[in-house]
């Protein structure tokens, strides 16, 4: 009975299977494949920084003639003295007669002065040349042409601009204006009313009327309520000047609704009242400090007193459109422009931002805070002024399509800003993120129809480069992902697919992001992304930036999450996508090698960095062994031929001394493939040949690579054919010497090869040589307590390799009473499994002990002591 037992116990039973009889569960294949398929890492695509700030960086694919200009000048002539007038086109005609204007001696209000003679010409000679042109009159800031208005009235007088009254105003030849008549703006320079006889048509009169002629009309009553029909709340009370009415016209206003609504202060938000505290605070406060700026030369003392006015605006509520004597203290500051100082031009481009203006001003003003902040030297003086918070407000109030051409340069502006580790962390603290993504959403709801859809993209343009610089910072990424940021950012590269700059843009959003698992996850989640990434892919196929980094995305998708594995690969046309695109890069790649080689060994490439086709064929090649995991993918691209056939000739003409990282990507691919045995499997049909390109990097001396070669052979050494090459060529030597590593992972590899090598009775006896059978016993005592499968498949091979043994001592020799010891104390609950540990872990080890390990090691103990003719005293040690 005992000796049937033995008998039993005895049967040969070899761990290597060459078949799988069961089907097991991709979780299970995963496991049972430790180290053998295995995910692929690879360094971000790098990016150079620009050595220059430009609204659209070198790598453009837009001509200069076809994009907004980076380089331009902004000059007083540049603003638009009438801002709040729409530019409408058309210029009036002269007036036929010489305005006068009458004022009656008995109401003459003290504050007004009437214009004063132009300067003397030896005055002027006498002032600087950056004070003559601080004076000189803007060309394009006047509604009528210069000859419309007597030469000596164009100066202005600070202190004339307290509003006239219409008791102070009268007619020589008692006219009036009428519906058919037209207010021309009253004059800030001179104090003139200037009336035009010529009846304009209704566009022009409404382009006049919203313009300084309405802010006239506005000062004509300045302390009297408008009504909501138009008329003044007291209108029943005479006018001295007799009425300033013609016979037969029964209203003074014009009756449009929209001109009502202008004048009741509802549609451009303009005060009509101006109460006696603000002109005190305008005459005390903020007069004297306009007075400053016109006589002062010094650009220090200038910055000084546009500091102090600021505050002295701010303080006196007379920041924004709602500000009376807004347009005399704009022409101050137009003027000042012409000054060369960025430190001056950076507090003008604040107070006139803070002032709402629009149309034309605004644009210039943008480009103003353009040039200063393209110039990196003055991150620090911006840091400290708060232009950024003036700029934000113009992304959240201004409309999109009317100013597309100022948001582009205000967030050009942003962008540059955001170049500076000092500004970026200021933006997302006063919650820049939500206000790009708020403005990318406006953008996106533009149909590709409509006329402003081209122009928004070179805004778009400038977004997407700022989001790419906020993805750095880690509160920010926070908001991008609770923001929904992915689902609009894939909503714009649908939009945009035609255009590279937008797509590679958000493309580099992506590649940053995709590199943390929050938002790896976020972008997996989104379907829509996989079809996008391959529609860029076939568009862009030979633009190497955008396509590295889809690459590399697609790379991170696939890294971790097996559902993203399975749902790219069944997107249509993604394998023939990824093939045509590892074919053209590996055609450059090799014409590169070829002109290499002919210019000689001495032009040879001397960096160690990949050129851009290979960094494209490490990150596609990645994607494929990423990919490999999923056991249906894995196995559909074992059987894929083509796919086979390229990893295989990176191996036969790249060194890895040349690139490295290819190489060994490629043979790691290889290896994740070889781990499937499927029906017409391309890694089977070229075993012997991917042996022999393996063969080139254990001979290497790289020791990556030796090791990456020692797992392939671990997979292939299954086949009887690839284990006579093994010996033929001498690697089981390599092989036994890599026990020596001190490496869990290596030995795990080197083991692989040994136990197929063991499962042949021929080759078991190579085990003696070079000191196998003591290296095996010192790894499982190195790492059998911390590694059960390593441990677990060491006992596996000496199990194989003592199939036939009569005697342990001759089959293990001097090992043998180490071995006793080390398997009874392995297989000692109590003594291997640390219940001092994290509960978690403590599982972990005893779920592979308990089913991987104990069973064999049993099985081995077993036979050892039964072949032992003396069982020495076990000594306890704790591992």
């Amino acid at each position: 009975m005992q000796a049937s037992k033995n008998k039993n116990r005895e049967k040969p039973e070899p761990f290597y299977r060459l078949s799988v009889t069961k089907q097991k569960t991709s979780s299970e294949i995963i496991n049972e494949a430790r180290n053998v398929l295995r995910t692929l890492r690879t360094q971000r695509p790098f990016t150079p920084t620009e050595n220059q700030r430009k609204l659209f960086g070198s790598r453009s694919s837009l001509a200069p003639q076809n994009r907004p200009p980076s380089v331009f000048s902004v000059h007083a002539s540049s603003f638009d003295l009438a801002e709040s007038r729409p530019v409408s086109g058309v210029r009036l005609s002269p007036l036929d007669y010489k305005p006068v204007l009458v004022t009656c001696a008995k109401d003459e209000d003290p504050s007004i002065s009437l214009p004063k003679p132009a300067v003397d010409a030896a005055e002027v000679r006498k002032i600087s040349s950056a004070r003559a042109r601080l004076f000189r009159r803007t060309s394009q800031g006047n509604v009528f042409p210069a000859k419309m208005v007597p030469s000596d009235q164009n100066e202005e007088k600070l202190d004339s601009e307290e509003p006239a009254r219409m008791s102070n105003l009268c007619r020589s030849n008692d006219t009036c204006l009428t519906e058919q008549r037209e207010y021309t703006p009253f004059n800030d320079e001179s104090g003139q009313l200037i009336c035009n006889e010529h009846s304009g048509s209704k566009l022009e009169r409404e382009d006049v009327l919203k313009g300084t002629a309405g802010n006239f009309l506005f000062q004509l009553k300045g302390e009297r309520s408008v009504t909501g029909d138009g008329r003044f709340a007291d209108e029943e009370q005479p006018f001295p000047c007799d009425q300033m009415r013609k016979p037969g016209v029964g209203s003074l206003w014009p009756r449009s609704v929209g001109w009502k609504r202008r004048l009741a202060g509802l549609e451009d938000d303009t005060r009509i009242n101006e109460s006696e505290e603000e002109k005190i605070f305008w005459h005390m406060k903020v007069l004297p400090i306009l007075q400053e700026l016109k006589s002062e030369d010094k650009v220090e003392n200038l910055c000084l007193a546009c500091t102090k006015l600021y505050h002295a605006l701010n303080e006196g509520d007379m920041l924004g459109k709602r500000f009376k004597r807004r347009n005399v203290l704009l022409k101050t500051l137009y003027k000042l422009v012409d000054i060369d100082s960025d430190p001056l031009c950076l507090k003008l481009a604040k107070i006139i931002l803070s002032m709402k203006v629009d149309g034309k001003n605004l644009l210039n003003v943008c480009k103003l805070a353009f040039k200063i902040c393209k110039n990196e030297k003055n991150d620090y003086i911006i840091q400290n002024d708060k232009l950024l918070d003036c700029l934000l407000e113009v992304l959240t109030t201004e409309d999109l399509q009317k100013n597309s051409e100022a948001l582009l340069y205000c967030m050009g502006a942003i962008k540059f800003m955001s170049g500076n580790a000092i500004l970026l962390n200021e933006m997302v603290s006063k919650g820049a993120v939500e206000m790009l993504l708020q403005l990318m959403k406006q953008i996106n709801n533009i149909k590709e129809s409509d006329a402003y859809f081209s122009n928004l993209g070179h805004l778009l343009v400038q977004l997407t480069a700022t989001l790419r610089n906020l993805a750095d910072l880690p509160q920010a990424r926070c908001q991008l992902i609770c923001s929904g940021a992915v689902s609009e950012l894939c909503v714009a590269l649908e939009q945009r697919m035609n255009d590279k700059d937008v797509c590679t843009y958000i493309v580099r959003i992506f590649s940053k992001l995709s590199s943390y698992d929050d938002f790896c996850a976020a972008l997996a989640d989104c379907s829509r992304c996989y079809i996008l990434f391959l529609a860029l892919l076939s568009k862009h196929q030979k633009q190497q930036d955008l396509v590295i980094r889809i690459i590399f995305i697609l790379g991170n998708l696939t890294a971790e999450n097996n559902q993203a594995r399975e749902q790219f690969f069944k997107e249509k046309g993604s394998l023939n996508t990824l093939i045509s695109l590892f074919q053209t890069y590996h055609e450059l790649d090799l014409n590169a090698e070829k002109w290499c080689h002919i210019r000689g060994r001495e032009e040879e490439k001397q960096t160690k960095h990949p050129s851009e086709a290979e960094d494209v064929l490490i990150k596609l090649i990645r994607v494929l062994a990423n990919l490999s995991i999923h056991p249906s993918v894995g196995a559909a691209l074992a059987a894929a031929h083509r796919v086979v056939e390229l990893l295989v000739t990176v191996l036969e003409y790249k060194s890895i001394d040349v690139c490295e990282e290819l190489v060994i990507n490629a043979a790691t691919t290889i290896n994740n493939l070889s781990f499937y045995k499927v029906k017409g499997s391309a890694v089977q049909d070229k075993k012997l040949h991917i042996a022999e390109m393996l063969l080139k990097l254990l001979m290497s001396n790289s020791m990556d690579g030796v090791v990456e070669a020692v797992r392939v052979f671990g997979n292939l050494s299954q086949y009887h054919e690839i284990c006579d090459f093994i010996v033929q060529k001498k690697i089981y030597k390599f092989v036994i010497a890599l026990l020596d590593a001190k490496n869990q992972d290596v030995c795990f590899s080197a083991c692989g090869v040994l136990l197929n090598l063991t499962v042949d009775k021929d080759k078991r006896a190579l085990l003696m040589e070079e000191g196998g059978i003591g290296k095996l016993v010192d790894c499982l005592r190195d790492f059998g307590p911390a590694d059960w499968q390593l441990a677990c498949l060491i006992c596996k091979t000496l199990w194989n390799y003592s199939e036939n043994i009569t005697s342990a001592a001759s089959c293990f020799g001097e090992d043998t009473d180490t071995l006793l010891v080390l398997l009874t104390s392995l297989l000692d609950e109590e003594l291997v499994l640390d219940y001092s540990l994290d509960r978690d872990l403590r599982e972990y080890h005893k779920r592979y002990w308990e089913r991987e390990f104990k069973p064999v090691a049993e099985k081995l103990l077993d036979r050892i002591q039964s072949h032992h003719s003396f069982i020495p005293a076990v000594t306890i040690t704790a591992f």
